[in-house]
């Protein structure tokens, strides 16, 4: 069974960066469609940002294009999420995911919590005014 470890949260002032990291176990991770979700506290869990296997495209919700950027490293097994100029409603468990029976995405689909396989068990990131 795939496994994802993620790393990399904490609390920081508003305007800061962070980057979150998510280690994914699986001989074919190159393969896996991956995807970050957050989740605010009495909210819903949100879409973030998803990469394709290949990482030549990247989708992001509306409220962080611009600011967050995600990334992967095949080599390493791991998948990034770089945030940049954070704001407090950015406060949320951040949950990184893996659809291990696709390798790319398009439109909403990409942002279908039910198509992604493995959840790893979230790191939390507090922004503060």
């Amino acid at each position: 069974q795939v496994q994802l470890e993620e790393s990399g949260g904490g609390r920081v002032q508003a305007g800061g960066s962070l980057r979150l990291s998510c280690e994914v176990s699986g001989r074919t991770f190159s393969t896996y469609l991956m995807a970050w979700f957050r989740q605010a506290p009495g909210k819903e869990r949100q879409f973030v940002a998803a990469i394709w296997g290949s990482a030549t495209m990247t989708y992001y919700s509306g409220s962080v294009k611009g600011r967050f950027t995600i990334s992967r490293d095949n080599a390493k097994n791991t998948v990034y999420l770089q945030m940049n100029g954070l704001k407090v409603e950015d406060t949320a468990d951040y949950y990184c995911a893996a659809d291990e029976d696709a390798s790319y995405c398009g439109g909403s689909y990409c942002y279908d919590q039910a198509r992604y396989d493995y959840w790893g068990q979230g790191t939390q990131v507090s922004v503060s005014s």
